[in-house]
């Protein structure tokens, strides 16, 4: 269960600024009803660049509307070079937070705003950029921009920022490709993936045979992997080593140290 601020449940049960201005001098929008969120802003500007009114429509969760009645909050009465600069993150702490899977819900209200201004400014707001997400319409430049400013480092970030991934799946890995691009630009390697249970069985295996087993035999030992629970895996001693009274010393200075180095992570080595 998801967990929500205060000032996240007030502006949903109280958003501010709901609604149209008929005579708006910039309109915005961004998602869409077939992706299950969609949003539209309205602006009034007066002759000195400021913002003097605001109003927004949504179609979204709770979070949506919430996100969308903060933006309006914090745009009114400023001066649109201010508004230009006001990010997805500004949204998200106008909130005091929103949970990491509904961060998307930020970034909306910074493209509809960013598509507003463009309207405002009369400039093309027709979007050339690569579609990564056919599920969910995410663009490559979206992709990019939110991966910059917010200093993502996972795919499974960049979903909950934009949706990408979401779905289908099937644009992950031009999402990895996208995110290893942008941290290379800023000098930076994406995290390893941790190994799948199967993955870390192999392993172990192999290390328990090249690295342990010998040296166990050479004494009438042996050892075999029984399981393993996260960082801890269990193993059975056989042979003399099952009976050894300093078969738990084996285990941890010897064993354990092993796979730890090999492994390159704090692992605990317990007799099954």
């Amino acid at each position: 269960m998801w967990e929500y601020t205060d000032k996240v449940k007030e502006h949903y049960k109280n958003p501010k600024n709901v609604g149209a201005i008929e005579d708006a001098d910039a309109i915005g929008e961004a998602g869409s009803l077939s992706c299950g969120d969609a949003l539209k802003i309205y602006l009034k500007i007066d002759a000195d660049g400021i913002v003097t009114d605001a109003k927004f429509q949504t179609f979204g969760c709770g979070s949506a509307v919430a996100s969308a009645s903060a933006l309006m909050e914090i745009i009114i009465d400023k001066h649109i070079d201010e508004v230009a600069k006001v990010t997805n993150q500004d949204i998200a702490d106008a909130l005091g937070g929103l949970p990491a899977q509904k961060m998307h819900c930020s970034v909306m209200g910074k493209e509809a705003l960013e598509d507003a201004l463009a309207y405002y400014r009369g400039e093309s707001i027709e979007n050339k950029s690569r579609i990564v997400c056919q599920c969910f319409g995410v663009t490559e430049d979206l992709v990019r921009e939110v991966v910059q400013h917010n200093k993502l480092k996972t795919v499974k970030e960049i979903t909950n920022y934009t949706k990408a991934g979401g779905a289908c799946e099937k644009c992950k890995d031009d999402l990895q490709k996208i995110l290893d691009e942008e941290l290379q630009k800023q000098g930076e390697t994406s995290p390893k993936k941790p190994l799948t249970k199967t993955q870390m069985i192999v392993k172990v295996n192999n290390i328990l045979e090249n690295h342990i087993a010998e040296a166990l035999r050479q004494d009438g030992g042996d050892i075999e992997l029984i399981d393993i629970d996260g960082n801890n895996i269990y193993v059975s001693l056989q042979g003399a080593c099952k009976s050894c009274p300093s078969s738990n010393l084996t285990l941890k200075n010897f064993v354990e140290n092993v796979l730890r180095e090999h492994l390159g992570e704090e692992v605990n080595v317990i007799e099954a």
